[in-house]
């Protein structure tokens, strides 16, 4: 069977380089500048993963959904320490649209609202 390795996220931004900073500043995000086709390009690596974040052009596009929908809903981090880390991420600024929550014994969660409604859950596991 052909075995699958994960490449990158796509995000979409009306300004790719603030939301490359709020990653930078909020998740220390390395934030990756570049070019492509004549154009300055910005992507971020984040939790080891890669996020390219492309520009939106025109109106042509879909508004962001809210939580919950179908489809690819949010961005999941793991952390240690979840409530040093939600003080952290408050004193700079961070919008919670949920604080931590025990959704079982053995894991906590919160979500953080991050540029263009995207959902980023914070995850703890004890265990």
């Amino acid at each position: 069977m052909t075995q699958f390795t994960f490449d990158h996220i796509h995000l979409r931004s009306p300004d790719p380089e603030a939301t490359a900073v709020f990653y930078e500043r909020m998740f220390g995000a390395e934030v990756l500048r570049s070019s492509q086709q004549g154009e300055p390009r910005v992507d971020i690596r984040l939790g080891g993963q890669i996020i390219f974040i492309a520009p939106i052009k025109g109106d042509n596009t879909a508004p962001p959904p809210s939580m919950p929908y179908r489809g690819l809903e949010h961005i999941g981090l793991a952390v240690t320490g979840l409530d040093q880390v939600v003080a952290e991420l408050k004193a700079k600024g961070a919008e919670f649209t949920m604080e931590p929550t025990a959704i079982r014994p053995d894991i906590r969660i919160c979500f953080v609202r991050g540029p263009e409604n995207v959902a980023i859950e914070l995850l703890e596991r004890s265990a």
